[in-house]
């Protein structure tokens, strides 16, 4: 997982995640890595539209943005 929001840093690309809060609620969000440290890490959400900070232990499942298959189809 380290290796993927490394990667993320440094491409910009976004990213989909499952997260189990401190309070044992599950999001999916969309966000963009900003910053990595040791036990969490900075994004930008898209699902909150700011800023937020998460733990990676909390992070249940993540991996790039997956697209539509009817994005840039043809019609």
């Amino acid at each position: 997982m380290n290796g993927l929001l490394k990667r993320s840093l440094e491409s910009g690309e976004i990213l989909e995640m499952i997260y189990l809060s401190n309070k044992n609620q599950l999001s999916q969000r969309k966000i963009k890595v900003v910053d990595i440290s040791s036990n969490t890490f900075r994004a930008y959400c898209f699902t909150r539209r700011q800023p937020r900070i998460f733990r990676i232990s909390n992070v249940l499942s993540i991996g790039p943005e997956r697209k539509k298959f009817w994005e840039g189809a043809a019609c």
